[in-house]
């Protein structure tokens, strides 16, 4: 072969020190840029049977105002299209947030003491939306980092149908018909409304405060009071002191709220447990907090805090509980609830709701 001859073999060239050029990057390079580009590694969904399932509509967790004006004014095309536009525009918290993000916090101290346990709170997303509004929905969730993997968009129909697949513990919606459609059901579940004013609550321990009757307990002590004054309702709870209520709508929340507090106290936290519950109830200590304590008590449960009021008004005292949600089942008491920045939820369950009485604030059809 001449010299140059271009079939002549060549021996490979050692490469210069720092000669890599742009089109061939370092692997390093390669696989930090990849990395980059991946999601963020969250930790394994529980399996729905084995967890505590938190169901929450979007407006719920998100403030939806400006949607929800569209949707009603406009329509569903317009409201869509509306979403589609805007779907890069994270929303605002609403009034579920913060109790979203405490339950994510006692999540991780789960985690922590039982990294194999799924007997964590499990949140899915249930709403009545169209499946285009999922990736502003997506898009939000991702920019707050919420751990939120499980989504039902039912595009207008009424997700309650889904709530028993996903074992649901307790549902929050702004849509107080879709609420009733739960209780009717046999599903914890309430109607969440925002407070008058933000009030600053705790990012270690998640908060949480009940009503007593038709909320823990049956409707049966305010059905005499009603029947039959407070004087009959106060000889009745004593006769019957020792005979435990009927259970309510929320007994089994606050069941399975206990039960994941035992899984502190068995390793010595009591007293740093990330779950505090408590009894915010009307009735008198004297004359009928007894009954209450002790129907707790007949279930194998408790609350951390009993505060019986006695008629007072409620919202002085949840200002200073500073709870992430307190349950009624009068709007009277979540009307104050709200008015001291507590965010209040109403409970639409026993004699209480006939007549059924205004709610503090508007509800209209939703794209939940």
């Amino acid at each position: 072969m001449e010299l140059g001859d271009p079939r002549e073999p060549r021996e490979p060239r050692e490469p210069r020190p720092g000669a890599e050029t742009a089109a061939a990057p370092r692997w390093e390079e390669t696989k930090t840029f990849y990395d980059n580009l991946a999601p963020k590694k969250k930790p394994k969904s529980p399996k729905p049977q084995n967890a505590v399932t938190i169901a929450v509509s979007s407006r719920a967790l998100f403030r939806m105002d400006e949607e929800q004006r569209i949707y009603t004014e406009q329509g569903v095309e317009e409201y869509v299209r509306y979403q589609l536009e805007h779907e890069n525009e994270p929303f605002s918290p609403g009034p579920a947030f913060p109790f979203v993000k405490a339950l994510e916090a006692v999540n991780r101290r789960l985690r922590e003491l039982y990294p194999d346990s799924e007997d964590i709170f499990d949140i899915v997303l249930v709403t009545n939306n169209h499946a285009q509004v999922g990736v502003r929905l997506i898009n939000s969730i991702n920019h707050y980092d919420l751990f939120i993997e499980r989504f039902c968009m039912t595009g207008g129909n009424s997700p309650i149908c889904y709530l028993k697949a996903y074992h649901t513990n307790l549902y929050l919606s702004a849509d107080a018909e879709k609420v009733r459609e739960a209780i009717d059901e046999g599903i914890a579940a309430a109607t969440i409304f925002s407070p008058s004013r933000d009030v600053a609550v705790s990012q270690n321990q998640l908060r949480v405060a009940f009503d007593g009757d038709a909320v823990l307990f049956s409707d049966e002590s305010e059905r005499i009071v009603k029947a039959h004054g407070l004087d009959r309702f106060f000889e009745h709870e004593k006769a019957h002191e020792n005979k435990p209520l009927a259970q309510g709508p929320l007994k089994g929340f606050l069941e399975a709220l206990g039960r994941l507090q035992k899984k502190f106290y068995s390793k010595g936290l009591r007293l740093e447990c990330p779950i505090r519950t408590y009894l915010v109830t009307a009735r008198s200590a004297a004359s009928s907090g007894a009954r209450a304590l002790k129907t707790l008590r007949s279930w194998g449960l408790e609350t951390d805090e009993a505060l019986f009021l006695a008629g007072a008004p409620k919202g002085p005292l949840l200002e200073k509980i500073r709870p992430h949600i307190f349950f009624d089942d009068q709007m009277f008491h979540v009307a104050g609830a709200q008015e001291m920045g507590t965010v209040a939820a109403h409970v639409p369950y026993g004699v209480a709701q006939t007549p059924q009485q205004a709610a503090p604030a508007k509800q209209a059809p939703s794209a939940q």
